[in-house]
């Protein structure tokens, strides 16, 4: 709970009751400046305009108060009298209805339903804890306590183990399932989510949060194809303007982009934009498309959103990126490299990423996974050969190579997979300044049953992401190249592959994309990214030396420059014959959900290459930080 919250409260208050109304009123105006979902704000304002005899606006400010926390009795109860007072006996009694529910509830589970619904998530846990203590069966305060701790990551854990016990306990707790399939949802275990998706569905066919939950689902195990006609359905039975009707035509534009229906992505894109004019995400997609070309009148839209005073810092980080393209599409990139300034440095605010932290555990992971634990533990693992882990940083053509290997007969393409990160979370835990293994050491300690089974449970777990038959398949995540010592550990067999590009090339691709707002925290700006790719060289290096000739190195522009060789020597390292197949990689129809997808639908060019020369005036300051790693990335010293 925020103590200058409760404090300008009191103030108001205090002010209320000294017949201040006017100065409590401006007190509450300026913290629902810093918290309009303060239920308790809107609360005391409809006291205050009570006193000064506005009935129609305390009314107004108890809907808002209970529209944000419907736990309040009180709130229910005056507004019930206060209609009565201007006629509404329907609505009077509706509110009376409630109050009265609520009043039959214990009287700790009403407070701790407001303490949750207004943020104060430690004292609602707190209050039911002591609840559950002493009447541990009742089923409606333990899923309220699931729903509390879920608000905290490090609650999650405890949150899933109550849910799973209700859903056990009572198979038609559907609010518990339903909770139970957001969480397993947000923990990246989508295949599981789904099937709770799926039971909600056959009790509740038409419930429209349910079938979201299951297009959510779907989408993260990147059956796309499934939700495009699903969010059509959605749509039609909802008024065409709105933010759920601009929510539900972005989805949807997503799942049209990631099967290669672009002409119907950017429809949908641009009815987002209809549904809700101020959509900045809207703006974005459309430009993260990289085929659209704004028009002047566009342009001019989204500069006027982005000096609007009431725009969001993360609508202004999505403008900023979208007004990027459209100048460098007219070759202002003094105008392009402004935005993408202005878009990083934004991001980077609301950013816990720590360059420091990350170079610390790096070094921690060097030494923890040294060659002698590989040597002694040669024949570990679970030696199932079908994996094929690429890795490297983001934009350095790990796409393209998913897509080549893809394009072969014996091999699927299954996106960047999380499950190798999840396994090395538990075993090493994550350090939240830069999501590497706290605790690397804690490979020493498995037996060799265990890293038996934790390679089984690899396989079986991405499973579900394997809809072709084929024997091989790719784990493209970028960022498992922290994980090799895990990898050859539990699955010696599988192949491994950094994909490289040169480094000034390779960061300006990650200045010019905007992530996810949770992924690559360190791409906004030039020293994050420098640092963060020299930690990354000296990992390669280590992994090179611990675990020599075990990883295929591929650059991105001996791709570029000879496809046809670099092809073949992918293809050998990974015991695969040539197949023609993967020259034309771009004519495989799979879907490709990340930002390089419409690339990786085009025969290789150089534009990617050749951008730098468009940058040249402003990338001193990045050619300095990264020092040597513009020569020192091409070292093939220990690898395949």
């Amino acid at each position: 709970m925020s103590a200058p919250r409760e404090d300008m409260l009191r103030a108001a208050a205090g002010l209320r009751s000294e017949g201040r109304f006017t100065e409590a009123l401006r007190v509450l105006d300026g913290l629902a400046q810093a918290h309009p979902r303060f239920s308790r704000l809107h609360q005391e304002r409809s006291q205050c305009l009570l006193h000064l005899g506005d009935g129609p606006g305390a009314i107004a400010a108890l809907n808002e108060a209970l529209r944000c926390n419907p736990a309040l009795p009180a709130c229910w109860d005056m507004l019930a009298r206060l209609l009565d007072h201007v006629g509404d006996a329907a609505g009077a009694a509706q509110a009376r209805q409630r109050a009265e529910r609520l009043t039959q509830l214990p009287r700790e589970i009403v407070i701790a339903n407001a303490l949750h619904a207004d943020g104060d998530h430690t004292r609602a846990a707190a209050i039911l804890r002591d609840y559950l203590a002493r009447d541990e069966g009742n089923l409606g305060a333990a899923h309220l306590l699931a729903r509390v701790l879920m608000e905290n990551p490090k609650g999650e854990a405890e949150a899933e183990r109550i849910l799973r016990a209700l859903v056990s306990r009572d198979g038609t707790f559907l609010d518990a399932r339903f909770d139970l399939s957001v969480l397993l949802l947000r923990r990246q275990e989508p295949g599981e989510a789904r099937l709770h998706a799926e039971v909600l569905l056959r009790h509740q066919p038409t419930n429209r949060n349910w079938r979201k939950q299951y297009a959510a689902a779907s989408v993260a195990l990147g059956d796309h194809a499934a939700v495009i006609d699903l969010y059509a359905e959605l749509l039609a039975d909802i008024p065409a303007e709105g933010p759920e009707a601009a929510e539900l035509h972005l989805f949807r534009g997503n799942a049209l982009k990631t099967v290669g229906r672009l002409d119907d992505a950017v429809a949908a894109y641009h009815a987002a934009l209809s549904a809700q004019p101020g959509y900045a995400v809207a703006w974005f997609s459309l430009a993260n498309l990289k085929t659209v070309r704004f028009s002047p009148a566009d342009v001019a839209q989204m500069e006027q959103l982005h000096a609007a005073q009431g725009t969001a810092d993360m609508d202004r980080v999505y403008l900023n990126f979208a007004l990027a393209k459209a100048a460098e599409d007219a070759g202002d990139f003094a105008r392009a490299w402004h935005h993408f300034e202005r878009g990083n440095a934004l991001r980077r605010r609301a950013s816990t990423y720590c360059p420091a932290t990350t170079q610390q555990r790096a070094k921690a992971i060097a030494k923890a996974q040294g060659p002698a634990l590989f040597a002694r533990r040669q024949g570990w693992g679970h030696h199932d050969p079908a994996p094929i882990f690429v890795v490297g940083l983001p934009r350095s053509g790990s796409t393209l190579v998913e897509q080549i290997l893809a394009s072969h007969p014996a091999v699927e393409g299954t996106h960047e997979l999380t499950t190798m990160g999840r396994i090395a979370v538990e075993l090493c835990g994550s350090d939240p300044a830069c999501g590497l293994p706290q605790m690397p050491e804690a490979l020493a300690a498995l037996t060799r049953a265990q890293a038996a089974q934790l390679g089984e449970r690899y396989i079986a777990e991405t499973r579900i992401h394997r809809r072709l038959g084929r024997p091989f398949f790719v784990d493209k995540m970028p960022n498992n190249f922290w994980h090799l010592g895990l990898i050859q550990l539990i699955l010696p067999r599988a192949t491994i592959i950094d994909v490289r590009r040169e480094p000034v090339s390779c960061a300006l691709a990650n200045l010019r994309q905007l992530f996810g707002t949770t992924n690559q925290e360190f791409t906004y700006g030039v020293d994050h990214i420098a640092g963060h790719m020299h930690a990354y060289l000296a990992a390669m290096e280590h992994w090179d030396e611990a675990l020599p000739r075990r990883v295929l190195r591929v650059h991105y522009e001996d791709l570029v420059t000879d496809l046809e060789s670099e092809v073949r020597r992918l293809l050998t390292h990974c015991g695969l014959p040539f197949d023609p197949a993967c020259l034309t990689f771009h004519r495989t129809q799979r879907s490709v959900r990340t930002p390089s997808a419409e690339q990786v639908r085009q025969p290789l060019n150089r534009a990617g290459i050749e951008r730098v020369a468009d940058y040249a005036p402003y990338l001193g300051p990045l050619r300095a930080a990264l020092g040597d790693a513009v020569t020192r990335y091409r070292s093939l010293s220990h690898a395949a």
